[in-house]
C-alpha cells in the first residue's frame, strides 16, 4: 500500500513540473525541471544567445585594435598583443573547469556570476590607464569567461523539450559563427572612430540585459550542488600544463618555435605537467575533468572531428584578412567586409536546419549536406588566387563556405552530446568547447607559421629564376628605367613583386591542405553510432 502511494504522489508531483529523485551519497531529494514553453522560453533562448556573442566577440574584436591601443598607452607593439595573449590563456585555463565548478556552485550561479564578472572587467579594461593594468583586466576577463559558452550550451538544453533540442543547439551554434566574423569588422570600426575602450564598454549593455534576464528566467531552475573535495594536484597540473601550452602557441610565432629557449621550456613544462595531470585525473575520485567522457564513441569522435574542422575553419579565417591586407591592398575594413559574407547563411539556415535537423542521420547531414564537402569545395576555389583578382574572388567562396558553416556546429554538438545524461552535460559542453577552442588557437598558430614558412621557399624559388640574362628581367628593367626609376629602386621593386607571389602561392597550398583534410575526416565521422536524437532527457 505504501508502494502504491508513493506511486502516486511522484506521478502528482511530476505533472505539475518536478520529479522526486533519491540523490546518490545522501539520499537528498532533487529536482528536474520541465522544459520552459512561450515568451519564456524565448526570453532564456535570447539571453544565453547575448552571453555566447558577447564572449566570443571579445576573443576576435581586439584583434585589429592592437596598434592603437599599444600606440595610446605608449607601449610597443609587441608587448600590445599581450592584450590579446593574457586573455586566450586564462580563458584556456578556466574553460575545462567549468564541470567543476557547476557542481559545486550550480550551472544557474556560475552563469549569472561569470556575465556579471565579464562585464565588470570590461569596464576596468575600457579605462585601463596603462598596460599592465590592461593585461591583468584581461587575464580575469578570460578567467570569468571561460564557464559561459559550456553553460550556456547546457542550460539551452536544459530548457528546450527533448523533441527541440536540435533548434535549440542551432541557435547557439549560429551565434558562435557569426560572432567571429563581426569582431574585426567592430573593432576596426570603433578603433578608427572612437577611443579604442568602447571596444570593451560595448560588453557592458549586453551582459546586463543577459545577466538581469536570466536571473528572473532561470533563478527558480538551479541545478543540484555536489560538495566534493578539490582535486588540488589535478588542478595545479591543469592550469601550468594548459597554460604553459598557450603560452609556448602564442610566443611560438614571434620567437621562431624551438629556436628559442623559451619556447622550448615552455614545450617541456606543458609536455611533463599535462602527461601527469592525464595519469593523475584517470585514478582520481572526484576529478577536476571527467576524462572518461572520451569512452564514449560519440563524443570521442564528435570532439576529434570538431576540434580539426575548427582548427582549419580559424586558421583560414584569420589568414584570409592577412592576405587580403598584406598582398591584395585592401584596408583593414574591407578585408573585414570581404570576409563577413561567411556568416550570412549561417543566420538564415541555422533556425531550419535546427527544426527539420532531427529527422536526418546526422552522419549524412554532416557530410553531404553541404558540411566537409563544401568546406573542401570551397578551400580548393580559393587555390587560385592571384594578384590583381577582383573582389568577388574572394566573396563568393566565403559566402558559399556559410553552408558548410551552417552544416558544421549542430551536427557535430548534436553528435557529441548525444550520449550525454543529467550532470554529463556540463562537463562534456565544457570539455568539447575547450578542445574546440584550443584546436582553434592551434590552427591560427600553425597556418600563420606555414604560410611565412612556404613564403621563404618560394622566394629562394622564385629569386633563382631572377637572372641579369632573364628577358622578362631585362623588360621590366628597361621599362621602369623609361618610368625614371633607378637600378635600386627598380630591384627592391622585383623583390616586392616576389615576396607577394611567394606569400599568395603559400596561401593557396594552405588552402589545398584544408580542402584535403575535410575531405579525410568524411571517414571519421561515419565512426559515430546512432542515435543522435539529443542529449538524454534525463537532466538529472
Amino acid at each position: 500500500m505504501y508502494g502504491l502511494h508513493r506511486q502516486q504522489t511522484i506521478h502528482y508531483l511530476s505533472r505539475i513540473g518536478y520529479v522526486l529523485k533519491a540523490c546518490p551519497g545522501n539520499g537528498s531529494i532533487k529536482m528536474a525541471y520541465p522544459p520552459l514553453q512561450g515568451f519564456r522560453l524565448a526570453w532564456v533562448t535570447f539571453s544565453l544567445s547575448l552571453a555566447v556573442f558577447m564572449e566570443v566577440l571579445d576573443t576576435t574584436i581586439a584583434n585589429v585594435a592592437v596598434p592603437v591601443i599599444a600606440g595610446d598607452l605608449g607601449a610597443a607593439l609587441t608587448q600590445g598583443t599581450w592584450v590579446i595573449t593574457s586573455f586566450a590563456v586564462a580563458n584556456a585555463i578556466s574553460v575545462p573547469l567549468t564541470g567543476f565548478l557547476a557542481k559545486r556552485f550550480g550551472e544557474v550561479r556560475l552563469f549569472i556570476g561569470s556575465v556579471i564578472g565579464f562585464v565588470i572587467m570590461s569596464w576596468l579594461c575600457g579605462i585601463a590607464p596603462n598596460l599592465q593594468l590592461l593585461v591583468l583586466f584581461r587575464i580575469l576577463q578570460g578567467f570569468i569567461a571561460g564557464p559561459l559558452i559550456p553553460l550556456s550550451q547546457s542550460l539551452l538544453m536544459a530548457s528546450y523539450p527533448l523533441e527541440k533540442r536540435t533548434l535549440a543547439l542551432a541557435l547557439w551554434a549560429m551565434t558562435v559563427v557569426v560572432a567571429p566574423v563581426l569582431g574585426p569588422i567592430l573593432g576596426g570600426c570603433i578603433s578608427n572612430n572612437w577611443h579604442w575602450g568602447w571596444i570593451f564598454f560595448i560588453n557592458v549593455p549586453i551582459g546586463i540585459v543577459s545577466a538581469v534576464i536570466a536571473w528572473k528566467q532561470l533563478g527558480n531552475r538551479e541545478t543540484e550542488i555536489f560538495k566534493t573535495p578539490i582535486d588540488y594536484i589535478g588542478l595545479v597540473l591543469m592550469i601550468v600544463g594548459v597554460g604553459a601550452l598557450q603560452m609556448m602557441l602564442d610566443r611560438g610565432k614571434e620567437l621562431d618555435w624551438f629556436e628559442s629557449n623559451e619556447i622550448i621550456i615552455w614545450g617541456i613544462t606543458a609536455t611533463v605537467c599535462l602527461i601527469y595531470f592525464i595519469v593523475w585525473e584517470l585514478g582520481e575520485k572526484h576529478p577536476v575533468v571527467d576524462l572518461s567522457l572520451f569512452k564514449d564513441r560519440n563524443f570521442t569522435i564528435g570532439v576529434l572531428t570538431t576540434s580539426l574542422g575548427f582548427m582549419v575553419y580559424m586558421g583560414t579565417l584569420t589568414l584570409l584578412p592577412l592576405v587580403l591586407q598584406s598582398n591584395l591592398g585592401y584596408t583593414a575594413t574591407w578585408a573585414g567586409l570581404a570576409a563577413a559574407p561567411v556568416g550570412l547563411l549561417p543566420i538564415l539556415l541555422s533556425p531550419v536546419i535546427g527544426r527539420f535537423g532531427n529527422r536526418v542521420d546526422m552522419r549524412i547531414l554532416v557530410m553531404t549536406s553541404a558540411s566537409f564537402l563544401v568546406f573542401a569545395y570551397t578551400f580548393h576555389w580559393r587555390t587560385d588566387f592571384y594578384a590583381g583578382m577582383d573582389m568577388s574572388n574572394v566573396v563568393w567562396p566565403q559566402f558559399w563556405q556559410g553552408l558548410g558553416v551552417a552544416m558544421f556546429f549542430l551536427p557535430l554538438t548534436t553528435i557529441t552530446l548525444s550520449h550525454m545524461k543529467g550532470e554529463q552535460i556540463a562537463s562534456a559542453s565544457s570539455l568539447s568547447n575547450f578542445l574546440r577552442v584550443f584546436m582553434g588557437g592551434v590552427g591560427v598558430s600553425v597556418v600563420s607559421t606555414m604560410w611565412e614558412r612556404r613564403e621563404a621557399l618560394h622566394h629562394t624559388q622564385l629569386t633563382e629564376q631572377i637572372t641579369p640574362y632573364s628577358e622578362i628581367v631585362r623588360q621590366t628593367v628597361d621599362g621602369m628605367a623609361q618610368l625614371g626609376s633607378g637600378e635600386e629602386q627598380t630591384l627592391r621593386t622585383i623583390n616586392n613583386i616576389i615576396t607577394q607571389q611567394g606569400f599568395i602561392i603559400g596561401s593557396n597550398e594552405i588552402f589545398l591542405a584544408g580542402s584535403i583534410l575535410f575531405i579525410v575526416m568524411i571517414v571519421v565521422i561515419w565512426g559515430a553510432k546512432p542515435p543522435f536524437g539529443g542529449v538524454s532527457d534525463e537532466r538529472h
